[in-house]
């Protein structure tokens, strides 16, 4: 069977300032060593889907290098992991919509000829086996599967809710975060939200883009009209997250997803990593994360001289970290990080290179690349104080972009 895999990568993020003020939202780091786009891809090569495109737009730089040099797969057996940025082939203007990037690019469709194609978000923590769905996807006969997580029906007007028929398979309606949206056939209190994953027969998936391309007044969105579109002509189907079994899973970290889209959410998922038994699991070697791993050395914690002890309790530490006299306490320490004598970092995010000076106090925060903290330092304590210089989200995370130069 012939699959072509598009992974739609060209967000620009502007919930996530400042961490996207210098790069694509796909490409923002995360859980030390990772980016966002990592974990789409991690799952289409799991799951042996290797010919993969991956379209970008916005800020797309460090995306496209580091798609280009993680993701090398062998080209003898015709395998590859391509970025694509935009490029305007059919006239002077950018994406306008995920559908409107499909349609200016179906070159890259003519060019393999599959049978369907997977099209992908590239902004989403999870785990997912790709070919439980496609199985399901080839087996139905349907022109379109969208895959869908369950939520609490009280919490419907903040997604985009899929509703079925009675036998709980068939869409019958897709609507954006409805008011009065209706609990599922097997369980009236949930709604299926779509994960915005899915699954096309090329040829659906070419005419429904075709006829949306001609309409003036869509927006050329693959949820609001191309799903609906394919509903209405009775060739959409659902695809239940809660069914997919992922190799190496506990029943604690099945099916969890995290839409990282705010600064919140993204701070969240990282929280979600560092518990003793965390919800999210890193560890799982039968269905690894991959990505790039600079040269560095192992990470290191000297000195143990009465209060000055470097040590990290509770946290994720990376490679060519140095902890010298400090303390990490629940916190993420990204390559590269320093932690100086007396410094102590609580509840935090350190990306790659942060410098934390000599009795600097961190708590609650997300710093971003090359950010260094003045000794004596306090983040975390003053919200009105760090606001003035800062981004603070609602929850009272402070946080801080890359290479901002920080006075004391």
């Amino acid at each position: 069977m012939r699959v072509l895999a598009i992974v739609l990568a060209g967000g620009e993020g502007k919930r996530l300032m400042p961490l996207t003020a210098d790069r694509a939202k796909p490409a923002v780091p995360f859980g030390g060593i990772y980016r966002l786009v990592d974990f789409v891809l991690s799952n289409l090569a799991n799951g042996q889907y290797l010919k993969i495109v991956v379209l970008t737009q916005y800020k797309s730089h460090s995306l496209d290098r580091h798609v280009s040099r993680t993701w090398r797969l062998s080209t003898m057996l015709g395998n590859y992991v391509t970025p694509v940025p935009a490029q305007q082939r059919l006239g002077p203007h950018w994406f306008s919509g995920s559908a409107d990037a499909l349609f200016q690019n179906l070159n890259l469709i003519y060019d393999e000829m599959p049978e369907h194609v997977i099209v992908f978000g590239a902004d989403h923590i999870y785990r997912m086996d790709p070919r439980q769905m496609v199985e399901q996807h080839v087996d139905s006969g349907a022109d379109v599967t969208v895959a869908a997580i369950r939520q609490p029906l009280s919490l419907a007007d903040q997604f985009g809710v899929i509703e079925t028929d009675p036998a709980g398979r068939r869409i019958v309606a897709f609507r954006e975060k409805p008011k009065d949206a209706v609990g599922l056939p097997d369980a009236p209190d949930q709604v299926y939200a779509s994960m915005g994953n899915y699954v096309f027969k090329t040829q659906a998936l070419l005419d429904a883009l075709r006829e949306d391309a001609l309409d003036p007044t869509s927006k050329h969105d693959l949820g609001g009209n191309i799903i609906p579109m394919l509903v209405k002509s009775g060739g959409a189907q659902v695809y239940d997250f809660a069914d997919n079994v992922v190799p190496g899973s506990t029943e604690r970290d099945r099916g969890y997803w995290r839409d990282v889209g705010t600064l919140d959410a993204f701070y969240e998922a990282h929280m979600d990593l560092i518990s003793p038994h965390p919800v999210f699991n890193l560890y799982n070697q039968q269905w690894p994360i991959y990505t790039w791993h600079d040269p560095l050395p192992p990470a290191k914690f000297v000195h143990n001289e009465g209060d000055r002890v470097g040590r990290a309790v509770d946290s994720l530490v990376s490679a060519g970290v140095i902890v010298s006299g400090g303390l990490a306490d629940h916190s993420i320490l990204s390559p590269g990080v320093v932690l100086h004598s007396h410094s102590r970092v609580e509840d935090s995010v350190l990306m790659d290179n942060v410098k934390i000076g000599r009795g600097a106090v961190v708590r609650k925060a997300i710093i971003d690349k090359n950010v260094v903290i003045p000794d004596g330092a306090r983040i975390g304590f003053d919200l009105e104080y760090d606001r003035s210089r800062f981004a603070v989200t609602r929850n009272g995370i402070v946080v801080i972009g890359k290479n901002e130069i920080i006075d004391r």
